[in-house]
């Protein structure tokens, strides 16, 4: 794919996540909120791991200048994005990269605000399951949606690569 393709890619799934962020499921207690790790999947998939990492990156910023956004997105999308598509280039295996964005976000990413970013930057200290658990139901329910997209347009004839 050229560049110029993965640039305008980028800039899409980067208004797509901006503007599908509000969108949430509601789960039990919780609201979960799926779609920049819908996002991620596709975009570590569609364009690899460093486009992904900067749309995350992108739409993060763009969320958090808009008052929508808080500081845990940068760690929280923009790891799991990378491993969705690093998982992808290694495997070619689309179940994989929705597997790398789980472990990048729900895991990594979780841990990372908790221990870091949080007690850094907010000067507080953050309940590290607390986290686990908010990023593991979001990420999971927007690979399972991007995994989904992912097959319709591979069904569709559509190439990723």
């Amino acid at each position: 794919m050229t560049t110029t393709k993965k640039v305008a890619y980028s800039i899409v799934l980067t208004a797509l996540a901006v503007v599908l962020s509000p969108i949430f499921i509601p789960f039990g207690i919780t609201k979960v909120f799926p779609a920049q790790h819908m996002i991620n999947v596709i975009a570590g998939v569609v364009v690899g791991p460093w486009y992904a990492t900067t749309i995350a990156g992108a739409a993060g910023l763009i969320r958090n200048l808009l008052g929508t956004g808080t500081i845990f997105a940068f760690p929280g999308g923009m790891i799991g994005a990378f491993l969705a598509g690093y998982a992808y280039r290694i495997t070619k295996s689309i179940i994989f990269a929705a597997l790398g964005e789980v472990i990048g976000t729900g895991l990594i990413g979780a841990t990372v605000s908790a221990l870091i970013v949080g007690p850094v930057f907010l000067h507080k200290s953050m309940a590290l399951m607390s986290f686990i658990i908010a990023f593991s139901l979001s990420t999971v329910f927007g690979s399972i949606i991007g995994v989904f997209i992912l097959f319709l347009l591979k069904k569709a004839g559509i190439a990723f690569e």
